[in-house]
């Protein structure tokens, strides 16, 4: 008789999230009240106004403390504050600005004025809104109950479940809980309760476009197809955005212009020269005055979803209103929507350069972005009752805005010939010589005067056609063609140019042995840059072939510090110069000189590329001739990266990619529509169950929640550091162990003198900074949170121990008001009755009075004492301001093979201050 033992595991018991962040507008719900606490540490710092007065600001009968050092002087083993200065933020702001320094200006008669719904007329008293739709507060329709749509809105948004599975897990529901059904029969069940969901209800439409011209018996097959376009009403599209309540108080309603200490700031659409001119254009007719200019943002461009299945491309055209802020574009908020997709003429080789089928596909496009922009035309002279996001009625008028397009596009955007500028006339073999500006008017002109032969040859027009912006009022795509940080800059101008450049020189000058070490060596160079917050890693260098938007900007974090010693200095300025240029295209005034001066030294530098015989045929390249539209692009669109090929990209992702995996491949654009379709209608209903505080809380049902204890106000020791981290801010220099009440520093205390301490000390591996870096986000509000290492094993790996900048003098900008160092660990203790939160440092000092000239990076080398020992000091964590990236100064010496990252901060002696890591390292350690 044989005997089946088993043995049944511990089984954890379910403990619901029922305790809620008492903040408001986050939905965070936790298990328990310490994951609570972690959550308000990590996600809702305290920021710590500026002390008034300086806690170690000696008093009147004390010795003063000896002042700063030089900017240029290393930094004592001790570091004092200032005797006479107060602890505050760095001048880089730690803290955001005080929202009383702008002056912001709105444009005096197309103000986005409110109005009443019934007469449509202006109205100055509607001081708050209707009150929206009344529905109970358990309405979910048609969704029986909240924990229904929520496990709605995660299969098939969420977790993307197939239709199979969806069937198998019902049928587990039903198993594991017979008293009850589950909440889904099959998929059928929730596709259906899906497509009654009636939110953001934009049905799709289509129309067919032929060849109208002669046909004979033996045309190619292209002139008998018809092509086919489905499309949603862009009117719609609109007016959902613009109403989505979602997006209230992240909306302009007129344009404006920021100054800020007297200087203009370019931030969003509407703070551009072009919104305000538009503006002024219809402001002309008096009976559109108090209304709201909404600029329609269009992007398309191709992509292929799948090679090995027959190269499936696909067109989508996206539309986003441009009333929202370049934050909430970029946030992948659904501020862009799939509004079209475009019909894709293809032939066979024999007829792809046929002129005739060349034409036909210039019309297709422009046709079809006519006919299906069609619905705004209307309201683009007259206003049209909308209710907005803030549930306000205002008067909307629409106008075509940028349009985001790489540069093939612009090509068939703008007619032009491949090779030449959409936005200029300067001639395709010499386009950085000085010329004026496309237009409509221009091109017109241009057509009673020339034959098409020289409006091609000498115009780079192509004269059969016109641009689809011909037919919409106050439309000129020539003005409407956006900057392209993507590909005119981090891909083009960067990878494809000049990385591109530099590996040919290597190869041109050296024997093809010589020059794949080279090469290798500056792979493991790469490859050897130190961890930091954000970074990219290249394992294996940058030798692969698929590169992404994210590969290239990680590369150029990185690529200078690389190079250096390889190829000529000259060289290496051009590459500085280029990446200087694409940290300053921002949104400030104050920068618009300095990139003037960063792309005059760029081409001043890149000169190098034709004397080596690189570029013999020079430089007349269209991605590079764009950088000089910058400056003037900035002041007509605001912050290029609001309006940048990336947003696109990333949305081909979830409207077209993602859509195709989940279809069975058989005629897969119908059931891409549908995906879309519900897609929207689960994202819309979510947006109005929270506006109505439908989905606030947990979402267990309330007899089963426990009521939350509220958190202690007063955390344990261990817990001080990270709430500390968290919300610090760096406000002056202070080293512990120093008495500001005695000019004798703590490190020449005799141990024996000093108090007695028997408390815990606690250590810790990591610590966050939190400061002030507008540039990262298009905008001039904003925090960023980094986190800075000191473990001995970092994922279960060899150590990583990070740098940071240190505040030296707060009155002195850039690095000379910074100290470097290395942190070797974080700790805390109490003493008195005050918590410490402290570091370890290793001190590093600069090597010249400057930044490197071929570089413009700042260098810095480890302090040490004269028996060689590391200089260290143990700091106060709010002397932190931030981490800092440092790479080797290889020179011209190869790395050893067995090179690593862990080696990076321990295997040179002098090592670059990388101001390129990020946008807010390149505007403090200039």
């Amino acid at each position: 008789m044989s005997h089946r033992y088993t043995s049944i595991p511990y089984r954890k018991v379910f403990n619901p999230s029922t305790i809620r962040c008492p903040k408001a507008s986050c939905k965070k719900v936790c298990k328990t009240h310490g994951g609570l606490r972690q959550h308000i540490a990590a996600s809702h710092p305290t920021i710590r106004p500026r002390p008034a007065e300086n806690p170690l600001t000696p008093p009147p009968n004390s010795v003063t403390p000896p002042p700063f050092p030089p900017a240029d002087a290393s930094p004592p083993s001790t570091p004092l504050p200032q005797g006479n200065a107060t602890r505050r933020a760095t001048p880089q702001c730690n803290m955001p600005p005080n929202p009383t320094a702008l002056d912001i200006q709105h444009h005096p008669i197309l103000d986005g004025t409110p109005c009443n719904e019934a007469k449509a007329c202006h109205e100055s008293t509607c001081s708050s809104p209707p009150p929206w739709e009344e529905r109970a507060a358990d309405d979910y329709s048609p969704y029986l109950d909240r924990a229904e749509f929520e496990f709605a809105d995660f299969l098939y948004s969420q977790a993307q479940m197939s239709g199979g599975n969806i069937d198998k897990l019902s049928q587990l529901l039903a198993a594991l809980y017979p008293e009850r059904n589950p909440p889904f029969a099959d998929r059928d069940d929730l596709y259906r309760t899906i497509d009654a969901t009636q939110h953001g209800d934009i049905p799709w439409d289509s129309f067919t476009i032929a060849y109208t011209g002669e046909v004979e018996v033996d045309s190619p097959p292209w002139k008998l197809a018809k092509y086919e376009t489905w499309f949603r009403d862009p009117l719609k599209v609109m007016e959902q955005q613009i109403g989505n309540r979602d997006f209230a108080g992240e909306m302009d309603f007129a344009p404006k212009r920021i100054f800020k200490n007297g200087e203009r700031q370019y931030t969003d659409l509407m703070s551009g020269n072009w919104a305000w001119e538009q503006a002024d254009k219809i402001s002309e007719d008096e009976e559109t005055h108090g209304a709201v200019f909404a600029p329609v943002i269009l992007g398309s461009d191709k992509t292929t979803v799948s090679v090995a299945t027959g190269q499936n491309d696909y067109y989508p055209l996206y539309a986003s209103t441009g009333l929202v802020h370049n934050g909430v574009r970029r946030a992948h908020r659904n501020t862009l929507s799939l509004v079209a997709f475009l019909a894709i003429p293809k032939t066979s080789q024999e007829h792809k350069d046929d002129p005739d089928f060349r034409q036909f596909r210039r019309r297709l496009f422009h046709t079809a972005l006519h006919r299906i922009l069609l619905s705004l035309c209307p309201h683009m002279l007259t206003p049209r009752v909308t209710r907005c996001a803030d549930g306000h009625f205002r008067r909307i008028i629409y106008g075509l805005g940028p349009y985001i397009a790489d540069y093939p596009e612009q090509v068939l955007l703008s007619c032009i010939v491949q090779g030449w500028c959409a936005c200029c006339t300067s001639p395709s073999d010499n386009l950085d010589a000085p010329s004026g500006r496309r237009s409509h008017e221009h091109t017109h002109a241009l057509f009673e005067a020339c034959s098409l032969q020289e409006l091609w040859d000498n115009y780079g027009i192509i004269g059969d056609i016109l641009p689809f912006t011909a037919g919409f009022p106050r439309a000129d795509i020539h003005e409407l063609i956006s900057p392209d940080l993507l590909h005119q800059v981090i891909k083009g101008s960067f990878k494809d140019h000049l990385v591109e450049w530099v590996t040919e020189y290597v190869k041109q000058v050296n024997e093809p042995a010589e020059a794949s070490k080279i090469l290798a060596d500056i792979d493991r160079r790469i490859a050897a840059a130190p961890s930091f917050p954000t970074l990219r890693r290249f394992p294996k260098g940058r030798g692969f072939s698929q590169w992404t938007g994210d590969d290239s900007k990680a590369l150029m974090k990185v690529y200078i510090p690389a190079i250096v010693g390889h190829v000529p200095d000259q060289m290496v300025s051009a590459l500085s110069a280029f990446t200087e240029f694409c940290y300053l295209v921002r949104q400030h005034e104050s920068t618009l000189t300095a990139i003037d001066n960063a792309l005059e030294a760029f081409h001043h530098a890149r000169e190098i590329f034709r004397v080596v015989g690189i570029r013999i045929d020079g430089f007349s390249l269209p991605r590079q001739h764009s950088l000089l539209h910058y400056r003037y692009l900035i002041q007509m669109f605001g912050a290029p990266n609001g309006l940048c090929s990336s947003i696109t990209e990333s949305k081909h992702i979830k409207a077209v990619k993602q859509p195709w995996r989940r279809s069975n491949r058989n005629k897969p654009l119908g059931q891409m529509l549908l995906t879309n379709q519900q897609l929207d209608k689960l994202a819309a209903a979510r947006v109005e169950f929270e506006a109505r505080g439908m989905l606030d809380g947990p979402c267990l049902a309330p007899e089963t929640q426990q009521p939350p204890a509220p958190p202690p106000e007063q955390p344990q020791p261990e817990e001080v550091l990270e709430e500390e981290d968290n919300g610090g801010i760096v406000e002056g220099t202070a080293c512990l162990g120093d008495n500001p009440d005695s000019s004798i520093p703590g490190s020449q205390i005799e141990l024996d003198k000093c108090p007695e301490f028997n408390s815990n000390v606690y250590l810790y591996p990591s610590a966050i900074a939190t400061f002030y870096a507008p540039s990262d986000i298009s905008g001039i509000n904003g925090m960023y949170r980094e986190r800075i290492h000191a473990t001995r094993s970092w994922r279960h790996g060899p150590p990583r121990y990070d740098c940071v900048f240190i505040e030296k003098n707060p009155d002195i900008n850039g690095f000379r008001g910074l100290h470097v160092a290395r942190v070797f660990g974080f700790f805390s203790f109490t003493y008195g009755g005050e918590d410490f939160p402290c570091a370890l440092v290793h001190w590093f000092s600069p090597t010249a009075n400057a930044p490197c000239p071929k570089t413009l990076m700042w260098t810095v080398t480890p302090d040490v004492y004269d028996d060689g020992s590391p200089r260290i000091s143990v700091v106060h964590i709010d002397c932190i301001f931030r981490g800092a990236h440092l790479m080797g100064m290889a020179g011209d010496k190869p790395l050893p093979y067995y090179f690593t990252l862990h080696h990076s901060l321990d295997g040179f002696e002098t090592f670059y201050v990388n101001k390129f890591i990020d946008h807010h390292a390149h505007e403090i350690a200039f």
